[in-house]
């Protein structure tokens, strides 16, 4: 298969993983990405164990870890509006060579601590731009069913790297978290070598006379986004499932200790939708596009019904295997992801991108805050069940309000023509 034939659409049947991986420059997206986020845990860990080796404070070791969630809460979708402007493949090396810099400064012994949290700052200021890139990047390079394939290989990627990364930056964090800080550095690098040889240079998606200011193109996108007839249900919906999910994650160790569990307990409940989010993208592999995209509503609202049955209090092993249900139904994600590309305009990817991630951020920070809270007064199990009542609940007026089919098709189609006429446009 040749690189041509690698990055034509599937048309109507499902992609292999083989077709994924056969596009060369996905191959070295992938690696670079999956290297940006192994360096990021291994950031995490290092900074926790640096900051609080030298300080003694748990509160400022947890300030360290909190940095690398600011920006996305602060101002996701403006920084991410940024990579709009400029190529896709440049705002990533550049961000990826920065961050390299700026990390292995951190790992300098004589830096003072703030000194060191301005650097993780700035340094965290850089990911909301190179995110927003790399998802716009990954739409362009594959098309049809390979970009939902290709959305699954992410996922799992992403599951083993946050594993990896924590594993393996905590053992030689224990040893050296100086030393961890370097090999994060190195990883940033690698990821920009990658990108520099792998992918090929491309226009930027917005012209230099159509740029207003960051505020305004933020706007711009904001609107696009929440006026959407379907990208904004997909977007509520898809800010829904993760408030669901993280829920019972964030709560694992509470609920293993009320219920006699001990901390290898809590790993495996903490361990439990990833493991579910694994088998669903495998599943999502030998089910075809169309099936997907019936089986949205079904797994709409079976992410929550999976975390109901924690109202009657079942056993810890029982819990388990709820979790992995939940994380199995919520790769619904995927689906819905691949769907919002193909009704989203190529000019527009990085910002409604940036706007997607700042909003799951911000989603995860309340949804983990406020069940934190309910959980000081009322047990685990009721929190979360009755979180998941209200869950199913907003997946119930979800799949009623959904788009019908013919306008979803109808959209796909326009979107598609636009998409078409622009990239057949002189470059910019």
């Amino acid at each position: 298969m040749d690189e041509q034939d690698a990055e034509g659409p599937v048309a109507d049947r499902s992609a292999t993983f083989r077709e994924v991986l056969a596009v060369a420059e996905y191959r070295s997206l992938f690696a670079a990405t999956v290297l940006s986020w192994i360096g990021d845990y291994f950031a995490k860990v290092a900074v926790t164990v640096l900051i609080f080796n030298d300080t003694g404070s748990v509160l400022l070791s947890a300030a360290g870890f909190a940095v690398s969630y600011l920006p996305w809460v602060m101002g996701g979708p403006v920084l991410a509006a940024l990579a709009e402007r400029y190529p896709y493949r440049r705002v990533m090396i550049i961000c990826d060579l920065a961050r390299a810099a700026l990390v292995a400064l951190v790992a300098v012994p004589w830096a003072p601590l703030p000194v060191l949290l301005l650097l993780l700052t700035v340094a965290s200021v850089l990911t909301p731009p190179f995110e927003a890139a790399r998802s716009a990047m990954v739409a362009q390079v594959l098309t049809g069913d390979r970009y939902v394939l290709g959305l699954s290989l992410q996922n799992m990627a992403g599951q083993a790297a946050q594993v990896a990364g924590y594993a393996l930056g905590g053992v030689i964090a224990a040893v050296d978290p100086r030393g961890a800080l370097l090999i994060n550095a190195a990883t940033f690098a690698a990821s920009a070598l990658l990108l520099w040889r792998g992918v090929r240079p491309r226009p930027a998606a917005m012209l230099r006379e159509q740029r207003r200011s960051l505020l305004k193109e933020t706007g711009d996108g904001l609107r696009l986004v929440f006026g959407h007839s379907i990208m904004r249900p997909i977007a509520l919906v898809v800010f829904s499932l993760v408030a669901i999910v993280i829920v019972p994650e964030a709560l694992a160790a509470a609920w293993s200790a009320e219920q006699g569990g001990d901390s290898r307990t809590a790993g495996l409940l903490m361990a439990a939708i990833p493991v579910g989010n694994v088998i669903g993208a495998v599943l999502t592999r030998v089910t075809g596009p169309e099936r997907r995209l019936k089986l949205i509503k079904p797994l709409l609202l079976a992410t929550p019904l999976f975390l109901v049955p924690a109202l009657v209090r079942p056993p810890l092993v029982v819990v388990f295997f709820l979790m992995v249900g939940a994380g199995v139904a919520n790769t619904v994600i995927v689906p819905l992801n691949g769907l919002f590309v193909s009704v989203l305009p190529g000019d527009f990817r990085a910002r409604a991108f940036g706007i997607m991630q700042g909003g799951i951020q911000i989603t995860l920070a309340v949804a983990v805050l406020t069940a934190g809270a309910l959980a000081e007064t009322l047990s685990v199990p009721v929190v979360v069940g009755t979180w998941a009542v209200c869950g199913l609940a907003l997946a119930g007026v979800a799949v009623k309000a959904w788009p019908r089919g013919d306008a979803i098709s109808a959209e796909i189609a326009r979107v598609a023509e636009l998409n078409r006429k622009a990239s057949a446009a002189p470059a910019r």
